[in-house]
């Protein structure tokens, strides 16, 4: 059991917790937001991009668009849209030229940057960054009738089955062009320890940068048989936190809530979870002190006192009813790997040598309370 030194909680706002982070892509990234926050990181790519560059499919797909002038050409990602147009130009494909005459609608500004850099005009794209509003906006009229014309959507992994059978509902030629797909990791071995710490309760929360990745956590529990624990533990203690709302979609499939912030953006995520970790843990005023417990450490009076499980389990019981006296069983129940009285009475004393402030109260023949 140790306090923590340097800075506090106030300028670490994530200390105590631990995050998941199930990107594949950009994990580095999003990983030093929480760290530098003070976050517990834990990586477990839940997919692995697989590039289509030298994929029959690709191909095929970039020549079915070349067979015949496009009318509007929809790009989703800067990434998949610039690898798509680099793909092309290696095989001495004359696909930018082709794509001229178009009209080029971006789902967002990653997207907008790669047309640009390929040497494209832009047209339009949604303030949302999502791919309902393009289809809402292509239904509206805004780029004309759209039966009987030819439409090039670049797909990034997820097969966008929404806006595609929107697009062809009207009567449009709709030509998908999946420039990479995602599959599971090679090493499926974090994300199997991922799912068992969500069960376990020992993460506190767990981010989601893709669908793929969240329909990948999911289909790797369900193959532990975990599913519905899961599921469940997202229901209690484990937050969900989501990019945007495509990327939720796997998780509100599976009836799991989550947070999200307003733009779809690393930094924004990161401010996510800074903004609702520590609103899920209160800070109680424990006579003249304070205390917040978190994840896998306390916050007392402003200091981060870092305990090992077992104190850890007792503190957390007597805080989900400050004031009142929890018996010793109860607390026995909580421990991890079980235990006995005994056991209650030395992660007690190691609590209260931790804590360095007279927060726990023995209550005689009773049990403990918080001194509230």
């Amino acid at each position: 059991m140790t306090e923590t030194a340097g800075e506090q909680p106030a300028d670490l706002p994530l200390a105590g917790y631990t995050v998941a982070v199930t990107a594949a892509r950009r994990k580095e990234e999003l990983g030093a937001l929480l760290d530098r926050r003070g976050a517990r990181v834990v990586h477990a790519p839940a997919i692995r991009i697989v590039p289509l560059a030298d994929d029959a499919e690709l191909v095929a797909a970039t020549r079915r668009v070349l067979a015949a002038p496009v009318d509007l050409v929809i790009a989703t990602t800067g990434v998949g849209f610039r690898g798509w147009l680099e793909a092309a130009d290696a095989w001495d494909l004359p696909l930018v030229a082709h794509l001229s005459g178009a009209r080029v609608l971006a789902r967002g500004p990653k997207a907008r940057g790669a047309i640009r850099g390929g040497g494209l005009v832009d047209a339009w794209s949604p303030e949302s960054e999502s791919s309902a509003e393009v289809l809402e906006h292509l239904l509206s009229g805004a780029e004309g009738p759209l039966a009987g014309r030819r439409i090039a959507v670049q797909l990034h992994g997820d097969p966008l089955p929404d806006l595609v059978s929107g697009l062809r509902a009207t009567g449009a030629e709709v030509l998908t062009v999946p420039v990479y797909r995602w599959v599971l990791p090679e090493d499926v071995t974090p994300v199997r320890r991922l799912v068992a710490s969500i069960v376990a309760g020992t993460v506190d929360a767990v981010t989601f940068t893709s669908a793929p990745a969240a329909a990948s956590l999911l289909r790797v529990a369900e193959e532990a048989g975990q599913r519905e624990a899961v599921v469940a533990a997202f229901g209690d203690r484990v937050q969900a936190i989501a990019v945007g709302p495509v990327t939720a979609g796997p998780l509100d499939a599976a009836g799991i809530s989550s947070f999200q912030p307003t733009r779809a953006r690393l930094g924004a995520l990161a401010r996510e979870v800074v903004a609702r970790l520590p609103e899920r843990d209160p800070v109680l005023a424990v006579g003249a002190h304070t205390l917040q417990v978190r994840g896998h450490a306390a916050v007392v009076d402003g200091r981060l006192v870092e305990l090992p499980p077992g104190p850890l389990a007792v503190l957390r019981e007597l805080a989900r009813r400050p004031g009142h006296v929890v018996a010793r069983a109860d607390l026995v129940a909580a421990l991890p790997g079980g235990g006995d009285g005994h056991a209650v009475e030395m992660a007690v004393t190691r609590l209260r040598a931790a804590l360095g402030a007279p927060l726990v109260e023995t209550v005689v023949k009773r049990g403990y309370r918080l001194a509230v």
